[in-house]
Parts: structure tokens; C-alpha cells; sequence
């Protein structure tokens, strides 16, 4: 599935990091900052989220409710948040279905084999549920920064 500016991007429903399940619907009337990302506790991934972390008090102050979505279990994702202290929830995909809804589990390539997986990519949802803004092969390090510098615009 091909997500468009401007449209409405699909519900779902996912465990976070306590087992607690979250709708994406739960955060209507919200700028949504939906991140997905390969793996718990591995250099680039926790990077990302330790940057969405640093900044994460003036995406609070800007109205803006951050998500990471990874193909980790409940468990993983609750020991990766307590160990690097991510204020924001961590929601677990571990059947792909949220990321082939969003376009970005697919064919992958690392030192010359290919497998499948999540492509690190950030889709930022409008208080009506429409998709505002895609981030595509993100740099982990840069990219929370430009992501509240897009919410901030």
C-alpha cells in the first residue's frame, strides 16, 4: 500500500512496551509523529530514539504525541524504553501488519544479503488523521531535529 499526502492513513491496533494496546484513533485531535525503526538496542535504532528522547519536551510543547513502531516483542520493547529512559510508547508489530499497511516492510540489503525488514522511515498524521509529511531513509542521528523543525513549520 501506497500512502498519499493528505489522505487518511490507516487505524490500527498494537500492543506498547506495558502490553497495553493502543488505537492510532486514540490519538485524534493530536499531531501524530509515527516512527518506525529495524530493532531494539542496536546502534543506529537507539540513536533515533534516544534523539526523539532529548527533544521530546518541545515535541510536548508543540502538541505533538511521538510513537516507535518495531518488529520487537512487548518485552523488548519495555527493556530498551526502561534502559535508555523513553518517555514516548513503543508499540510492537511483530506480525508486519502495520508496517506493510504503511508501506515500508520490504526487501532489504546489508553486506550483500538481502532479507526482509523495516525500512526506518517517519510519517507525521494531522490532528484529523490525514498523512502531513513522510521522512524516508532517515539518518538516525539528524532526524528528530528535522522532524520538530517540520511539526514546528
Amino acid at each position: 500500500m501506497s500512502l498519499t499526502i493528505g489522505n487518511f492513513v490507516p487505524d490500527f491496533a498494537l500492543a506498547d512496551e506495558t502490553g497495553a494496546v493502543r488505537h492510532l484513533a486514540d490519538f485524534r485531535g493530536q499531531v501524530v509523529v509515527l516512527y518506525f525503526y529495524p530493532k531494539d538496542d542496536t546502534p543506529g535504532c537507539t540513536t533515533e530514539a534516544c534523539n526523539f528522547r532529548d527533544d521530546y519536551s518541545a515535541y510536548v510543547k508543540a502538541g505533538v504525541t511521538v510513537l516507535g513502531v518495531s518488529p520487537d516483542s512487548v518485552k523488548s520493547h519495555l527493556k530498551f524504553q526502561q534502559k535508555y529512559q523513553l518517555p514516548f510508547p513503543l508499540l510492537a508489530d511483530v506480525d508486519h501488519q502495520v508496517f506493510e499497511a504503511y508501506g515500508v516492510w520490504g526487501p532489504k540489503k546489508f553486506m550483500g544479503r538481502e532479507y526482509m525488514g523495516v525500512s526506518r522511515t517517519t510519517f507525521v498524521i494531522d490532528p484529523a488523521g490525514n498523512l502531513k509529511q513522510i521522512f524516508e531513509n532517515v539518518k538516525p542521528s539528524d532526524h528528530s531535529a528535522e522532524v520538530l523543525a517540520a511539526v514546528r513549520a
